[in-house]
């Protein structure tokens, strides 16, 4: 019988490989599309800004360097490296945590007396999701020159690390929807599922995915976040320091809750399956599913607890909403093998059952479109980043594999909706078959017990095949070994009927290529699902190029401002000349350095200087300043922030003894 989709026609899917093999090319060209101009994945936390800023030009080396991120990170003693031109170090190697006011920063002392060149800085640290952050720029002291140090081209956890430790992470997701998914299509959808052999070993093998990712993740955690060295996997210390940390913790956590999981499965596969009683496997239904749920919420909040519902806004609500996210996947998702599993490898899979797994389905999909929303709004959290990141382009082809899943689940639950009554019919005409099967057995074996020896033996090898015989006994028995034979040949047969009988269904057939096909899209799902786990949030990319304006606005170059005032206090030695520089010259964080000369044209001491800042046209300021004295005629000032660009005024006053002093000012534009 032709196979024909209810109320659409021919059957959508007549070649059921060839669909999957060009929805994948499909997908791949539009995954290809979504990341050639992308950049390679980076973590949540983004450096925001830094002083010096990347490529300024300072004209003395500054006493520190400090580095401003999007959010908090972790930092060993080594994170920030100074080097100078020639490749020695220029800091003491101890960061300093300057975080204030929710501007989170650190910074490193550099040594005194360096001379003029071209500095780098690298640093390298663990962002509060747990993914390993680095990155390197250079700034110049007195003038650009020539430097022997190579800016790192790797991102931090790349190389081999990096791939076994992503693998690792796959593995992970794919191990807990198996063991998950699984358990929770044979408590919810068919619990004679439970004593299927199929079953479990999609669970088990869940559990063992799962279980060796966990360990992996474990052991490769201290190179993935440090040295990049495959051999430092096995480093005590190393795993000691893991240990220690927040995402060490999480995999422990994990560890612990697999244990429990393994007990779950013991008994649902044991037990619980052998269990003949009505009410006392209602009252162990009861208890699994409750054990059940309990382990695995506790296995997706360790998700949860270490990746990015853990960091930025609203890390209180965002936590339980990635967990009921990584449930409903997995309910909907791992179920999905489970019915693909049932349906290939089962005799006796229900239509009942596939119909309340289409339930289970449905109400996992409004789950995941509602935490689905929230997360969106909270990594996006604009359209442009939607459409300009990298997160929010994986987030919208993860939509549209989606929105094409429900589609194709829409076909499978029409084939469901059919498959009742024919599999009524099938399993009469199997049974009706197998009677007749077994009465015509039963009569050769009545007919072999009253006949001749001879004849015995003609009977069976017509039964058994030519190449078959039955030796009988004297007293015309047969041998009970050669009857143990025949039985298991009828059971054989039996059951290649009964295929025949399912294979020959055609809503049954109909049935199983539409959920291959969910099953090759739930498998890219999952892959751009845990893509985006290790990209930098939407939201943070963002901040990170424009500058976090809550710690360092970052700045509307102008062009530097240079301004030369000379000034008399009319006291000895009141006489010389102000040099101003302000760099950049923009909105946003400024440096400014401040040089005084006497007349001879030599550094002029004085006990005091002081700057302010007024846009009178916005009636903004006066903002002063107060510069530190660096050297001899040196003053400088760090941070010094303009709000808006403008033609503003600069007073600087100079006092040259106790009573003698003055005020300069000059209008100058910045910004």
């Amino acid at each position: 019988m032709t196979a024909t989709a209810p109320r659409l026609g021919p059957s959508p899917i007549r070649r059921p490989l060839a669909a999957v093999a060009l929805l994948a090319t499909l997908i791949s060209l539009l995954f290809g599309l979504v990341l050639a101009g992308a950049s390679p994945a980076s973590a949540h936390a983004a450096l925001t800004g830094s002083d010096p800023q990347d490529g300024a030009v300072v004209a003395t080396a500054p006493e520190e360097v400090t580095l401003t991120f999007s959010e908090q990170i972790a930092m060993g003693d080594d994170s920030i490296r100074v080097l100078d031109p020639s490749g020695k170090r220029a800091d003491d190697g101890a960061p300093r945590d300057l975080t204030s006011g929710g501007a989170v920063r650190y910074g490193v002392q550099l040594h005194s007396g360096l001379p003029d060149g071209t500095y780098t800085v690298a640093w390298q640290a663990v962002s509060a999701d747990s993914h390993p952050v680095s990155g390197a720029f250079t700034f110049s002291v007195g003038a650009p020159s020539e430097t022997t140090v190579a800016l790192p081209s790797n991102e931090a956890g790349g190389g081999l690390v990096g791939a076994l430790y992503g693998i690792a992470r796959y593995a992970a997701y794919a191990g807990f929807i198996l063991l998950a998914g699984g358990s929770a299509f044979v408590l919810a959808c068919w619990q004679r599922g439970a004593g299927a052999l199929p079953m479990q070993r999609l669970v088990v093998r869940g559990w063992i995915t799962l279980t060796a990712a966990t360990l992996a993740m474990l052991l490769l955690r201290s190179p993935y976040t440090g040295s990049g060295k495959l051999g430092d996997a096995f480093d005590l210390d190393g795993l000691q320091a893991v240990l220690d940390t927040k995402p060490g913790a999480a995999l422990v956590s994990r560890l612990l809750l697999l244990g429990a999981s393994a007990l779950f499965i013991a008994v649902l596969f044991g037990a619980y399956a052998k269990r003949e009683d009505e009410k006392e496997k209602q009252d162990l239904t009861f208890g699994l599913a409750t054990g059940g749920a309990v382990i695995a919420t506790g296995i997706a909040g360790t998700w949860a607890l270490a990746e990015h519902a853990s960091t930025g806004i609203q890390p209180g609500i965002a936590m339980p909403v990635d967990v009921l996210h990584l449930l409903a996947v997995a309910a909907w998702l791992g179920g999905l093998v489970a019915l693909l599993v049932a349906l290939y490898r089962t005799p006796d899979i229900t239509s009942g059952a596939v119909r309340r797994f289409s339930r289970m389905a449905f109400g996992s999909v409004v789950v995941l479109a509602a935490t689905g929303l929230y997360q969106s709004w909270r990594q996006v959290g604009s359209w442009s980043a939607l459409t300009g990141t990298r997160y929010g382009q994986l987030l919208l082809l993860k939509v549209a594999l989606v929105a094409v899943l429900v589609g194709v689940a829409w076909i499978s639950r029409r084939w469901t909706a059919r498959l009742t009554e024919r599999a009524v019919s099938v399993s009469v005409s199997v049974s009706a078959d197998t009677a007749a099967d077994t009465a015509a057995d039963t009569a050769a074996d009545t007919a072999a017990d009253t006949a001749p020896s001879a004849t015995d033996a003609a009977g069976t090898a017509e039964t058994a095949g030519p190449d078959e015989a039955v030796d009988a006994a004297p007293d015309g028995t047969v041998d009970p070994e050669r009857a143990a034979q025949l039985s298991r040949q009828r059971a054989a047969l039996t059951a290649t009927k009964e295929k025949r009988a399912r294979d020959a269904d055609p809503d049954r057939s109909g049935l199983r290529r539409s959920v291959m096909v969910e099953t090759g899209i739930a498998v890219v799902l999952l892959i751009v699902t845990t893509i985006l786990t290790s990209t930098e949030p939407g939201r943070t990319e963002e901040e990170a190029a424009r500058g976090n304006t809550t710690a360092a606005p970052a700045p509307v170059t102008g062009g530097q401002v240079n301004l030369s005032l000379p000034f008399d206090t009319g006291g000895q030695n009141g006489k010389g000349t102000v040099r101003l520089d302000i760099s950049p010259g923009g909105t946003g964080s400024n440096s400014v350095h401040l040089w005084i000369d006497g007349t001879d044209e030599r550094p002029l001491d004085v006990p005091e200087v002081k700057l302010a800042f007024t846009l009178e046209s916005k009636d903004i300021g006066p903002l002063p300043v107060a510069p530190d004295r660096l050297t001899e005629g040196h003053w400088t000032a760090s941070g010094v922030q303009i709000p808006i660009a403008g033609d503003w005024k600069v007073a600087v006053t100079v006092r040259t003894s106790d009573i003698d002093q003055t005020t300069l000012s000059k209008n100058v534009k910045i910004g």
